[in-house]
């Protein structure tokens, strides 16, 4: 039985059924990561003193891992140019690039949580540490769901896309949507907690 919809566009919606399925769930997400933002905004803007962030947090290994996370992203955007080109092996080698800056992004942060807490700056310290942790451990848990979608696709790649090669396809522009989400809530995340 073939999925209706799963590598061709719908007429209603001009995408795929998984791409929908993409922007819906976003959609979610945008609530969920919009909500921590706004009460950021609100204990800072209601708090009688607060914290130098900048001082507190290590600010050059977080720029650090933005730019491997922007990496990520546009490999992960030529990952989608070489299915479109049907280059696989460009497509393998762009994905495994993705990866690996993704696991590469994990690392740095655990290296950045670790030195926090040795410093004895914990979620209960205060307010913006509390969200500070909040944020960004939500923020590597879709970072790790990333990293296993896109693994999945970098290993059964192969078999799917000499069998189905427009659904292999569709599968990856998804996985690329929901991967630069995630960067761009990053991107925000670091203005926030970081520079501001």
């Amino acid at each position: 039985m073939d999925t209706p919809y799963a590598s061709e566009p719908r007429p209603d919606t001009g995408v795929t059924n998984a791409a929908l399925g993409m922007w819906l769930f976003i959609a979610s997400e945008v609530m969920l990561f919009g909500s921590l933002f706004s009460s950021y905004v609100l204990l800072r803007t209601g708090a009688t003193s607060w914290p130098d962030q900048g001082s507190l947090l290590n600010v050059p290994l977080a720029g650090v891992n933005t730019v491997i996370l922007v990496a990520s992203s546009m490999a992960i955007l030529q990952a989608v140019r070489a299915l479109e080109a049907g280059a696989f092996e460009r497509f393998r080698a762009a994905m495994g690039i993705a990866v690996a800056c993704g696991v590469v992004f994990l690392v740095i942060k655990s290296v950045e949580y670790r030195g926090e807490i040795a410093q004895g700056l914990l979620p209960s310290t205060n307010n913006f540490l509390g969200l500070y942790f909040t944020m960004t451990g939500l923020h590597a848990l879709h970072v790790l769901g990333g990293i296993v979608v896109n693994g999945w696709l970098f290993v059964s790649g192969a078999r799917t896309w000499r069998t189905v090669p427009g659904r292999f396809s569709s599968r990856v522009r998804t996985a690329a949507i929901y991967w630069n989400f995630v960067d761009a809530v990053w991107i925000i995340m670091f203005v926030t907690l970081y520079l501001l």
